[in-house]
C-alpha cells in the first residue's frame, strides 16, 4: 500500500478512534489520537461548549502534521485521527506532513451521531456542538486521497473497507 500516511476523519462521535486503532494495528504503523495535540485552552473552550475558532485549530492542525511527518521520516507512517472539518484544514495537515495522506472520512446521520455522542461519558466534546461541526464539514473533494465510509456497518467492516480503499488508490 503506497499510503501509511491516514487521517481518519469526521465529526465528533462517528467513531474515529474506534476505526483508526485497529486500522493502526492492520497496517502495522503508529497509533495517535487528535485530541491528545489540544490545547488545554482549546479543551476547556469545547468543554464549555464554544467551538474553537480557525485560529484555535491552527497550532493543533500543525502538531498533527508534524507528528505525521516525523512518522514519515521514521519510515513507518502512521495513523491519526482528525476532524479535518474544513478543505483548509486538511491541506495544513498534508503540507505539514510532508506528503501524501490519506483521509478515511466517516460519515454518518445527523441523528445516529448524536445518539453516539449523547452515549459517550469520557469525552470533553458536548453533543450541543455537533450542529456546529456539520455546518463547518466540507465532504472530501474529487482531487484529495481518500474514500468516505458510511459508519452504519460497524468497527470491522470499515477497517476492511478503508484497506480495501488504500489498496485500491495506492
Amino acid at each position: 500500500m503506497a499510503y501509511s500516511t491516514v487521517v481518519v476523519m469526521g465529526v465528533s462521535g462517528v467513531g474515529k478512534t474506534t476505526v483508526a486503532r485497529p486500522l493502526a494495528e492492520r497496517l502495522g504503523v503508529p497509533f495517535a489520537e487528535a485530541d491528545d495535540f489540544h490545547s488545554p485552552a482549546n479543551i476547556a473552550k469545547m468543554s464549555a461548549g464554544t467551538p474553537l475558532t480557525d485560529e484555535d485549530r491552527q497550532p493543533w492542525l500543525e502538531a498533527i502534521g508534524g507528528w505525521l511527518r516525523e512518522r514519515r521520516a521514521d519510515g513507518d507512517g502512521a495513523v491519526v485521527t482528525c476532524s479535518a472539518l474544513r478543505r483548509r484544514y486538511r491541506d495544513t495537515l498534508r503540507a505539514e506532513a510532508g506528503g501524501d495522506v490519506f483521509f478515511v472520512h466517516l460519515t454518518g446521520s445527523p441523528a445516529l451521531v448524536g445518539e453516539r455522542i449523547g452515549q459517550r461519558t469520557d469525552h470533553f466534546m458536548p453533543p450541543a456542538l455537533l450542529d456546529s461541526q456539520l455546518a463547518t464539514l466540507e465532504p472530501l473533494e474529487e482531487d484529495e486521497l481518500g474514500t468516505a465510509l458510511d459508519v452504519h456497518p460497524g468497527p470491522d467492516r470499515l477497517v476492511e473497507a478503508a484497506l480495501a480503499a488504500l489498496r485500491a488508490d495506492g
